[in-house]
């Protein structure tokens, strides 16, 4: 990012803000809906992917170690009754994701870009107006949720459209007060395979301007947990329904990005 202005590296320290808003309060989102706006700046994506991933792999320990210790600590300093990540599901779904994962990651299998693009966000939007309207979208075969996450999978090896893909999928079976945390132990493992191919690759991970954007993420990672508090104690379909707003506010614009 050498040779930028000071009105672009504010802007990409204001995105990053937004970027740590965002994964924090949903559970995802972080690079899905900061990448385009970063890109805005200094179209250059292998230059923004390393400081997210490892932005994402630091705040996604930090809250599921967190959580783990509000639980314990409510529970007197025992174990507590219910786990703030649901493992069961979690092992269950990368049992089907790691596969399809890491042959998107290496490339042995390329799949038309547009089609899959459109595809993906036709199917997040069937899922996200079930939230919306309260009326959550099950498939009711574990077949059809294995094609999904199988095909959510392989496209967080490939790009980083998958997430709301696999979070439609996940908030069908996980409930509202584990979801973000055991969504974010999925990340961090979904990401610290793409970190890995990133060395393997020679990528440069950026790690001067790692430095002054992590607090640029964790003011809005501050402001995340608030919200994210909100939505899940204040209301208790709050937090589904702006999901899916959020969700489908994605796939609108995924759809219009594949249309042009």
């Amino acid at each position: 990012m050498a040779g930028l202005e000071v009105w672009q590296y504010l802007l990409i320290g204001l995105i990053f803000v937004w970027s740590g808003f965002v994964r924090t309060s949903l559970g995802f989102g972080g690079a899905v809906l900061s990448l385009p706006f970063l890109l805005l700046v200094h179209d250059q994506p292998l230059v923004f992917l390393p400081i997210i991933a490892l932005h994402l792999l630091i705040f996604s320990s930090w809250i599921a170690w967190r959580g783990h210790r509000q639980l314990v600590a409510e529970n007197g300093g025992g174990k507590p009754a219910e786990s703030n990540i649901d493992w069961g599901y979690l092992l269950r779904a990368m049992k089907v994701m790691i596969v399809p994962k890491l042959v998107g990651v290496v490339g042995l299998l390329t799949l038309p870009g547009d089609i899959m693009t459109s595809i993906i966000f036709v199917i997040v939007m069937v899922y996200a107006v079930g939230y919306v309207l309260d009326r959550p979208f099950r498939s009711r075969n574990r077949w059809v949720d294995t094609l999904l996450l199988a095909l959510g999978g392989y496209v967080s090896g490939t790009s980083l459209i998958g997430a709301p893909l696999i979070v439609a999928v996940f908030a069908t079976h996980v409930a509202a007060h584990q979801l973000r945390d055991t969504l974010f132990v999925l990340w961090f493992i979904l990401v610290l395979i793409k970190m890995t191919s990133f060395v393997i690759a020679g990528v440069d991970l950026q790690l001067v301007h790692q430095l002054w954007l992590l607090p640029c993420a964790l003011v809005g990672h501050l402001l995340g947990e608030r919200a994210h508090r909100y939505m899940v104690e204040g209301r208790a379909n709050l937090y589904f329904r702006v999901l899916g707003a959020v969700l489908i506010l994605v796939s609108v614009v995924g759809l219009t990005s594949a249309a042009g």
